[in-house]
């Protein structure tokens, strides 16, 4: 019983330092960087099995029984990883238990319009494609939006995420994003402005981002449009037109095109359009309820970016005659 007992555990100890030994001895890696994909559902058995086909472990039952007694077998994270230098089973272990996946990015740019930002969703290589075959009014319920057009709605922004996320979660962060911005700007707006409620801001701002060439001029051109929507003045900008056209405009706006009447034209139509035009960033936000404080009703481009700003058409009409009209 004796020799019994002390083989077997001779044979314990060989085999803890076996574990030991691989547990703490760095792999090579079968090519530099190593990327792999853990698949959502992966037990630490399929994960062992999917590394040792791909050359990483040749110890596949070690690495198990590691997972297991440390704890992390039921905490393995999905999504894309890769390894630029050797690591052991433990390192491992703590890597696809944490989620140290690769991060990929993807910039949403002020003044985009919903169209934009989508296709750029739909063409980044590193998301999971799950709203592609819905219409935007399929996606916003799918994220939980109450709203059924989705133009605005969506924060400008650099979102960081784990390579095979799905893109629902992209759409949802930057609606919620948005949704925590313009709260926070209403909450915080100036007394007396001629706007309703959070969504006519919203319209107003993605105005302001479409007519900012210089963001000096920002405070200027919102304080502009909201002397126009006191006044009951028509807007009269080009931007609403143009988005009103849609896949018509070609590039270049004509004085026919001011006169076709569309809901979002503000040469035909008073107030502001029925929904925002693009994607207005934390700056327009803050010039849609803040604005300069000024007697200018009119702005023209300079052409170098920033505008020329009158209190009356008289000066306003020499301003277009002086930088428009060549």
């Amino acid at each position: 019983m004796r020799f019994i007992f002390r083989t077997m555990l001779l044979l314990v100890l060989l085999l803890a330092v076996a574990v030991g030994y691989f547990a703490y001895t760095p792999m090579a890696l079968p090519s530099t960087p190593f990327a792999f994909n853990l698949q959502s559902g992966s037990s630490l058995k399929t994960v062992a099995h999917q590394l040792g086909k791909e050359r990483l472990l040749d110890q596949e039952l070690i690495f198990v029984w590691l997972g297991r007694l440390s704890g992390k077998a039921g905490q393995l994270k999905t999504g894309e990883y890769s390894l630029s230098a050797p690591v052991n089973m433990m390192e491992l272990l703590e890597i696809i238990s944490k989620g140290q996946v690769n991060q990929s990015q993807l910039s949403v740019i002020e003044g985009w319009s919903f169209k934009q930002f989508r296709a750029a969703v739909n063409e980044h290589p590193s998301l999971k494609h799950n709203t592609q075959a819905l219409s935007d009014v399929e996606l916003l319920q799918r994220i939980g939006a109450t709203e059924i057009h989705p133009e605005g709605l969506f924060f400008p922004d650099t979102y960081n995420f784990a390579s095979g996320s799905s893109d629902v979660q992209i759409f949802k962060r930057a609606y919620e994003t948005m949704q925590q911005r313009l709260a926070q700007a209403w909450a915080g707006r100036e007394a007396g402005l001629p706007l309703a409620t959070p969504y006519e801001a919203l319209i107003l701002a993605s105005i302001v981002e479409k007519e900012t060439g210089t963001p000096s001029d920002r405070d200027m051109i919102a304080g502009v449009f909201v002397n126009r929507l006191r006044r009951g003045m028509l807007l009269q900008t080009d931007p609403t037109v143009i988005y009103g056209m849609g896949d018509k405009f070609d590039g270049n706006i004509r004085r026919k095109d001011l006169h076709i009447d569309t809901q979002y034209n503000t040469y035909t139509r008073a107030g502001l359009p029925p929904t925002p035009i693009a994607l207005p960033g934390v700056a327009a936000l803050h010039a849609a309820l803040h604005p300069a404080k000024t007697d200018a009703l009119y702005f023209v481009a300079r052409g170098d970016g920033s505008s020329q700003f009158s209190n009356n058409l008289a000066a306003h009409n020499r301003a277009v005659q002086r930088f428009q009209i060549k």
